[in-house]
């Protein structure tokens, strides 16, 4: 009898199918959007300062600088092309004008993209900027004006807006 029972279960060993492994493949996607833009390293709202300096009253000489001081910087994603406008100021009556403080005498000025003094930035002139390192970007502002030698003394001032473009 044990070798009957034996017997069939060997039978039924070899007639059930053996369990096969199971494997299922299937894909699913992974995706991302990079969105190309600029941002102010710190979040500050303030460019820099145009600073001329402390001359004589009857200086006569022409002054320049370029925007230093809490000049901020920018970042953008490579490849971004990058541009940017600044506004007539303040005192703008077709030119820019530093405005004595406590009076309405004015020196007239005018802004340049390169340090030559060579390619003027017009009132509201968009000029792109040109960066090697994405991540350092400083903005290219210099500017110049010519002293009378007649000015009262005081202090003379304009506030620009700078729009940037990406």
């Amino acid at each position: 009898m044990h070798g009957r029972l034996a017997l069939a279960l060997a039978v039924c060993a070899v007639a059930a199918p053996m369990p096969l492994d199971a494997a299922l493949t299937s894909t699913f996607l992974v995706n991302a959007t990079i969105q190309a833009g600029c941002l102010v390293v710190g979040g500050v709202s303030n460019y820099g300062n145009l600073d001329f300096g402390s001359y004589s009253a009857l200086s006569s000489a022409a002054v320049t600088t370029q925007l230093s001081g809490t000049t901020v910087t920018l970042q953008c994603t490579p490849g971004v092309a990058l541009s940017m406008k600044i506004g007539g100021g303040q005192n703008n009556n077709g030119s820019r004008n530093l405005k004595r403080s406590t009076g309405s005498n004015l020196v007239t000025y005018q802004l340049y993209s390169d340090s030559g003094f060579s390619q003027v930035l017009g009132i509201d002139q968009t000029i792109t900027v040109s960066y090697a390192d994405p991540t350092a970007i400083k903005l290219p502002v210099y500017a110049r004006a010519q002293l009378t030698g007649v000015l009262p003394a005081g202090s003379y001032s304009d506030v620009l807006q700078v729009t940037l473009t990406f």
